[in-house]
């Protein structure tokens, strides 16, 4: 009984190491996918309209993740939509192409990550949108380029939606 319990603690310590590293790379296919222009109609079915407000809908990729282009202070970013993150999540690279002052920032706090802890820096995001939903003054946490490669949008951005829900493959946000 032991030996099972180890065993399986083992494997799922190496799943903790294995599986952010496939995420990562993940990511950076989907962001140099995005850097070349595309006509595809799933591209063109990434906005709709609700009755009840503006709304988007991102079809599930073909590893069922929700990735959509959004536009952080003004500049477009691939990113994965994560309802395990507490906040979006950038990396330092990232941050200073949103024109965040990396140089100045407080690395003093810490986050969990799927790598394990991290030091991280609050911030807050003048502007995050993503079809014609727009949100002001979102809280994010920028993370070394080395513990993230692409964009996690979590809680601070979801919670201020009126709704969001995976329906029939797809993700629907709604302001």
């Amino acid at each position: 009984m032991l030996t099972r319990l180890i065993v399986f603690a083992g494997g799922i310590a190496a799943l903790a190491l294995v599986v952010p590293e496939f995420a990562s790379s993940y990511l950076a296919r989907q962001a140099e996918t995005a850097a070349s222009p595309q006509t595809s109609a799933s591209a063109a079915r990434t906005t709709a309209s609700y009755a009840s407000g503006k709304g988007v809908v991102l079809e599930a990729d073909r590893s069922g993740h929700f990735i959509g282009s959004f536009r952080i202070n003004g500049r477009s970013e691939q990113g994965l939509v994560d309802t395990g993150a507490s906040r979006i999540a950038i990396n330092v690279t990232t941050a200073r192409r949103f024109g965040i002052a990396v140089g100045s920032l407080s690395f003093d706090a810490r986050a969990q990550t799927a790598n394990g802890i991290v030091e991280a820096a609050h911030v807050s995001l003048d502007r995050v949108e993503i079809g014609g939903i727009s949100v002001r003054n979102v809280e994010a946490m920028v993370l070394p380029d080395k513990a993230l490669s692409g964009m996690l949008v979590g809680m601070s951005f979801l919670s201020r939606l009126s709704s969001y829900r995976v329906e029939d493959g797809a993700l629907q946000l709604v302001k």
